[in-house]
């Protein structure tokens, strides 16, 4: 579907039409992706087994919760793409998804979280400290994992990513309640926390599949945007989005005091009065369900889930745009609709 395709779906509700071409879009990704879920799903039940039951139990309760795989399919992918045809990258795509459950499990304990997936977060059933260690574990399985591989090259974009990213989960905190942060910073903490993973696993998928240095910075491009877009949706998501399909309450990001891109674009671009009425709301210590229904009204009068939406399209095409380095290939074509469907997702 072309830009001004997307530019025309409703801010709040999908109209039918929009809906069917969504799940068309989506039936036709997972026809092509069922073999390489198949073979992480049987990896990742494989690399979880441990002789201490709490965490094979609370590994695979976290993993087993709904996770799209969206990290370990992309650098089964992005291998693909540069030539890789063997069988041999599900191990290293794993990786991924262990080292985002970790950080799951990590955010729910800081962030006091009590669903996760439409289901009950991990650290509600089993306490904050083995919920924490089992991240620890799922960490440094990860490590083990890629070190089985001996590449310096992958070793080192992953170590870097996952610096990056406890960078993020430490300026997400500095930032929590305070609503004068700036895009700028926000998206900084966004590119912490959810792009750099994805874009190292796209970039160690090129260097698996011994891509070039311009196509291993071109899937790195490719992931960086998409990642961004990912999280920005998700910024939509949390005030448009239905609980059942998010598996989460809508609005969580309020009540865990977390300014998103459409509220930063509201305190930036809405009328006085709705800026004064924001601080009011946010400097309560818990946030009833009627005042964020009025945070989401000012919210939308102010353009901020537009503005969120249309930067979230303009960071899918650069995503698209820096696949134009390969020529056309079926997975090339699959990158793209992804990047598509990051926009078209109501989950």
């Amino acid at each position: 579907m072309d830009q001004a395709g997307i530019v025309a779906v409703s801010s709040i509700a999908l109209p039918n039409p929009f809906q069917n071409d969504c799940e068309a879009l989506k039936a036709s990704i997972f026809a092509r992706i069922r073999p390489d879920l198949d073979r992480i799903e049987r990896e990742i039940q494989l690399q979880l087994d441990s002789n201490i039951a709490l965490i094979s139990l609370v590994g695979r309760y976290i993993l087993g919760s709904g996770g799209k795989r969206l990290r370990p399919l992309l650098m089964i992918l992005g291998a693909r793409l540069c030539g890789y045809q063997g069988q041999d990258d599900a191990r290293l795509s794993v990786v991924f998804e262990f080292l985002h459950s970790s950080s799951l499990l990590h955010d729910d304990v800081v962030d006091h979280a009590e669903f996760r997936r439409s289901q009950p977060a991990a650290n509600t059933i089993w306490g904050n400290p083995g919920v924490v260690l089992v991240g620890d574990f799922l960490y440094s399985k990860s490590i083990l994992m890629t070190v089985h591989y001996g590449s310096i090259p992958i070793l080192k974009v992953l170590s870097e990513a996952t610096t990056k990213m406890a960078e993020g989960e430490v300026l997400q905190l500095v930032h929590s309640d305070d609503l004068e942060l700036d895009e700028a910073d926000y998206l900084d903490v966004i590119t912490r926390k959810t792009a750099v993973l994805i874009s190292a696993a796209c970039e160690v998928g090129a260097i698996f599949g011994k891509g070039t240095e311009s196509r291993q910075q071109a899937m790195r491009d490719y992931g960086h945007n998409l990642g961004i877009a990912f999280q920005l949706v998700d910024d939509t998501l949390d005030y448009t989005g239905d609980a059942k399909e998010l598996g989460k309450p809508v609005g969580n990001d309020i009540q865990e005091g977390k300014a998103t891109l459409p509220l930063i674009h509201a305190m930036r671009n809405g009328p006085p009065s709705a800026k004064a009425r924001l601080r009011q709301i946010f400097s309560d210590e818990h946030i009833p369900p009627e005042s964020f229904d009025e945070v989401r009204e000012l919210v939308i009068q102010a353009g901020g889930i537009e503005y969120t939406q249309r930067r979230a399209m303009e960071h899918v095409q650069q995503a698209k745009t820096a696949l134009s380095v390969f020529p056309p290939h079926p997975t090339r074509e699959l990158l793209r609709d992804i990047a598509d469907y990051v926009i078209f997702r109501r989950t």
